[in-house]
């Protein structure tokens, strides 16, 4: 998501890399879900984040998509988000005691957070949100450890790339008033990456990345 806000008015002003220490760890969030409830459509899912739920929730991608996620416009593009439910607007997934059910298979998301993405020329940093956690008195962790991750340098490049690519998809509908041409992109990035399930028996970012491409080549006629 495009936010026109400068370091210094939502982090600590400093910018984070994956070995280093940052007070985010919030002692296990004991007795507050305040960030599992009031995020209305905020908490994007990206490819990974899908594969991950269907495969540790036994459920198709489709199935998801009709249950426990929605779909929602961010900067263009139609992607899902966890679904809030109920006066309070609680996640789904978290339990009567205020505790999340999934937590093992979380999106990348709520690994983040209270951490953020900050995206340079070819990259991107990690920092610290300053207004988005409760908790006070937080602990210093290691960066790649609070976001509990595996294979974190390929997750991190796939965080990057995919980034790029909705990026790319953006400048399409920035630069087109055809309304059929943006809502058959969305329609492709969507069942291209997220309805049509990864190979549960196969590496995740090499089915990505195949998928990745042929997509890229696809925007090249469109641009």
């Amino acid at each position: 998501m495009r936010r026109e806000v400068t370091l210094e008015e939502i982090s600590d002003g400093n910018l984070y890399e994956a070995n280093d220490m940052v007070k985010a760890d919030c002692q296990d969030c004991q007795g507050c879900c305040d960030c599992c409830q009031g995020m209305g459509d905020t908490v994007i899912l990206d490819p990974y984040d899908v594969h991950r739920l269907s495969r540790g929730l036994g459920k198709t991608p489709e199935e998801l998509m009709s249950t426990v996620l929605e779909l929602g416009m961010t900067d263009g593009n139609i992607l899902p988000h966890l679904a809030m439910k109920g006066p309070q607007e609680r996640c789904v997934f978290l339990n009567d005691k205020g505790r999340c059910s999934i937590h093992q298979i979380r999106p990348g998301f709520c690994r983040l957070f209270p951490l953020g993405r900050y995206y340079t020329e070819g990259g991107f940093k990690y920092i610290l949100q300053i207004h988005e956690c409760k908790k006070k008195n937080r602990s210093k962790i290691k960066v790649k450890k609070w976001l509990d991750t595996p294979d974190l340098k390929q997750y991190e490049k796939f965080v990057l790339d995919w980034h790029d690519f909705l990026i790319d998809v953006q400048e399409v509908f920035y630069h087109t008033e055809d309304e059929t041409l943006i809502k058959n992109l969305n329609m492709y990035v969507l069942s291209r990456f997220y309805y049509t399930p990864f190979d549960e028996k196969e590496e995740f970012y090499p089915q990505f990345y195949q998928r990745l491409e042929t997509a890229k080549e696809l925007l090249k006629l469109e641009i």
